[in-house]
């Protein structure tokens, strides 16, 4: 009997280890704002825990709440067209098509899942940032693009970006190549008193945006 015991206990150990989430920290040099501190960031992290291990992305997430970019944050959880969680992960995307080696980012759908890879010279950047780019990519969920569906994608980055800055100002590291993008974004949103007027014009004048049509499902020209 005292053998049963002891191993029914090792079981319960052994199988209790088997849950534990081994998760990848938000690196050392990264300014997070006050309220992000491990002990936050470890509560939060089981609900992100499907779309990456990685708790900068946890973060990121987490600063769309109460944003234009909760839609976003959800499509991301999995309520999309897929209705599984969108997984994301930092990747060298010339290992996609070389022609996406300097792109930011790409979303992806691949055997029913949706992926979004972001460039790994962006690892370092502060998580509102981040946030912001998550929450453009996260619009795209299936394998069709258009000019007019990159306007709103563009917008809407632009949009959650002003905010995140009003929330979290730390969020504004001018030495990040990622806060550069967003900071040009917003500058374009307020330039078109915050319309997408010159967000339009700057899409349809991206020479990787080319080749995509006008409209895509869920998109129009208007």
């Amino acid at each position: 009997m005292k053998r049963l015991i002891i191993f029914l206990t090792m079981l319960y150990i052994g199988t209790a280890s088997s849950y534990a989430k081994s998760y990848e920290p938000v690196p050392e040099n990264v300014i997070l704002p006050q309220k992000y501190t491990q002990e936050y960031i470890d509560k939060i992290s089981p609900e992100y825990s499907k779309v990456s291990n990685e708790q900068i992305f946890h973060v990121a997430l987490d600063m769309l709440k109460d944003t234009s970019g909760e839609f976003s944050r959800k499509a991301i959880l999995g309520n999309n067209l897929t209705q599984y969680p969108v997984k994301i992960e930092f990747k060298d995307l010339s290992e996609i098509d070389p022609a996406y080696s300097t792109f930011d980012a790409i979303g992806w759908k691949k055997r029913g899942k949706l992926y979004i890879f972001i460039n790994p010279k962006h690892q370092y950047a502060p998580p509102g940032a981040l946030a912001a780019l998550l929450s453009h990519e996260a619009l795209h969920q299936d394998e069709y693009n258009s000019l007019s569906e990159e306007t709103y994608a563009w917008t809407m980055e632009a949009v959650v970006w002003s905010e995140i800055l009003k929330k979290y100002p730390e969020s504004n590291n001018l030495e990040s190549p990622l806060v550069t993008r967003e900071n040009i974004l917003k500058q374009l949103l307020d330039k078109g008193n915050y319309t997408n007027k010159y967000i339009k014009k700057t899409v349809y004048a991206n020479n990787g945006y080319k080749n995509l049509p006008l409209t895509s499902p869920g998109f129009d020209a208007k």
